[in-house]
């Protein structure tokens, strides 16, 4: 059984030129176990980075392997001081993520099933936690721990024909990779409830209408029609504030999980970490001179 992460990176759009084109893939690993072959490629040269899934024969379920490469990955990139933004996509048609890896899981002793949960419900976490803005590109089914991948990211772009739903008590469990939480705060604790309950599977638009996407797309061709938009957000992302944008999504992220007082605290401690900053003269000067900034993050 063939599995594959990738990781791509494209280069900073200047000032006067988009769009920005895509840098080749330059490092590839491959290593063999019990899940058969498991190859990496590797770049980061620029300001937008794009993670694929590529585990074609288990439609991108998560396994060890692939939950192993999603962790050491995410934890590679997430310092780099020239990343403005982390797509999450699939390289499978038609898939995004069909959630756990159920024949793995099957095969595995009771003991050892709660210690994997729990490390993926910390990898989705840290994906909630990485410090620049990430968008997931939904070009088809999401369903399980897949869609709770989708939910831990900032921005999601699905296309008209992607599916998606938390479906696991169909199979006498409950959602373990924190979906029983985001999916509550993002559509509110009635409507998940009803979701989780039924364990229903919706449509892009009905996921649009229901606050779970930002934003969906009718599908094309190439099958690629919420990367492509994912994409272009990404390029309306990467010319801002490097270190705006980290203390943006950290406010952000914290003032939504407490009360208004203690969010606009938040908001102030946070603010506070820009002022002192390089980048901060620069859009001032820019501003002042009519010009376009070029930030260095510092």
């Amino acid at each position: 059984m063939a599995l594959r992460l990738r990781i791509i990176s494209q280069c900073l759009p200047s000032p006067k030129q988009f769009p920005c084109s895509v840098m080749p893939v330059v490092k590839a690993s491959t290593q063999s176990n019990s899940d058969g072959e498991v190859s990496m490629d590797f770049k980061i040269d620029g300001a937008i980075a794009v993670l694929a899934l590529n585990r074609p024969a288990a439609r991108n379920a998560i396994g060890k392997n692939l939950l192993n490469m999603m962790r050491s990955n995410i934890e590679r990139i997430k310092f780099d001081p020239n990343l403005r933004a982390l797509i999450l996509r699939s390289a499978v048609p038609n898939v995004f993520c069909a959630g756990a890896d159920l024949k793995e899981r099957a095969q595995m002793p009771e003991e050892e099933v709660g210690p994997f949960v729990a490390g993926l419900r910390q990898a989705i976490t840290e994906i909630a936690n990485f410090p620049v803005p990430t968008i997931v590109a939904l070009d088809g089914i999401a369903v399980g721990g897949g869609l709770e991948l989708a939910l831990a990211c900032d921005i999601r772009i699905a296309s008209d024909n992607a599916s998606m739903g938390l479906v696991e008590t169909k199979l006498a469990i409950i959602p373990g990779g924190g979906g029983t939480q985001r999916l509550a705060r993002l559509v509110g604790p009635a409507l998940a409830k009803e979701l989780i309950f039924t364990a229903r599977v919706i449509k892009g638009p009905e996921a649009e209408r229901i606050g779970l996407v930002n934003h969906v797309v009718k599908q094309i061709d190439t099958g690629d029609a919420a990367y492509q938009r994912a994409f272009e957000l990404a390029q309306e992302i990467a010319p801002q504030g490097p270190v705006a944008l980290k203390m943006a999504k950290l406010a952000i992220n914290r003032g939504s999980e407490v009360d208004l007082e203690t969010g606009l605290q938040f908001e102030q401690a946070c603010y506070a970490q820009v002022i002192p900053t390089k980048d901060r003269i620069e859009g001032l000067t820019a501003f002042k001179e009519k010009r376009i900034p070029v930030y260095k993050g510092k």
